[in-house]
């Protein structure tokens, strides 16, 4: 057995993950957040877990939202850049953290620039995003041109 559509096999969770993933996005755009900034950070939470479907449809939505291609093709080193505010660069290192679960120790992340309303929002968005990628993989989503 290759991989398990979890979504099929259990539509109940899958249905409680769509709604966790419409109050995440609420959230954000409760804190004041931008909505492209979300889809940053989904793709940012996207490219550390190589999850090929959610890049591909997160990337979609950010140019839909009028991302650039030049901000695109370089979040995933968006610390070598100069095309993100203190902001986005905040909720970028909050995602990593979020997804990588570092052991405690003074957050790049932590430069100001986000407000506690927003460092949870931004937190549970990359939560869902992690969860999103997760049922993705594992459901071996198709992801072909």
């Amino acid at each position: 057995m290759t991989g398990v559509n979890l979504g099929k096999q259990h539509p109940d969770l899958y249905r409680d993950v769509i709604a966790l993933s419409k109050n995440a996005d609420a959230a954000v755009a409760e804190a004041g957040l931008d909505p492209l900034l979300g889809e940053l950070v989904k793709i940012r939470v996207s490219q550390l877990n190589g999850c090929a479907f959610c890049l591909r449809m997160h990337t979609r939505d950010a140019i839909t939202r009028g991302e650039t291609t030049d901000r695109l093709a370089v979040v995933a080193a968006w610390w070598e850049s100069q095309y993100f505010t203190a902001q986005e660069q905040a909720a970028l290192a909050l995602a990593e953290d979020v997804t990588r679960l570092p052991v405690p120790e003074p957050q790049a992340w932590d430069n100001g620039s986000l407000n506690e309303q927003q460092v949870s929002a931004i937190s549970w968005l990359a939560i869902v995003m992690n969860t999103w990628n997760r049922l993705a993989i594992r459901s071996h989503y198709p992801v072909a041109p």
